[in-house]
């Protein structure tokens, strides 16, 4: 079985830009152990007969009937903009031009 060292846990969260304390990283090593520890148990189930499910319980989709409906007046949909150019929502910029 395989397990995660503290040095893991450090390089991981050093690229998660994550600041974990001495004992963080302790309970972490130890937590991420256990849950390596339970996945060699469901390792260990033999599931030759058990058909793939999406769901433990059986789901149907509940949605309604596709209508077509005239669309909310451009006038009336701009007054819950808070700016506003040509009939178009106007949203800071998000990326820079170099």
């Amino acid at each position: 079985m395989s397990s995660i060292t503290k040095e893991t846990v450090c390089y991981v969260a050093d690229l998660a830009r994550l600041y974990l304390t001495d004992e963080e990283i302790e309970q972490m090593t130890e937590s991420l152990n256990k849950i390596l520890e339970f996945e060699e148990q469901l390792n260990s189930v033999n599931t030759d007969n058990v058909e793939p499910m999406a769901h433990a319980v059986p789901l149907n989709n509940v949605m309604r009937e596709d209508v077509v409906e005239e669309s909310m007046p451009i006038r009336e949909a701009m007054l819950n903009a808070p700016d506003e150019v040509e009939g178009f929502f106007r949203v800071p910029r998000i990326i820079e031009k170099d």
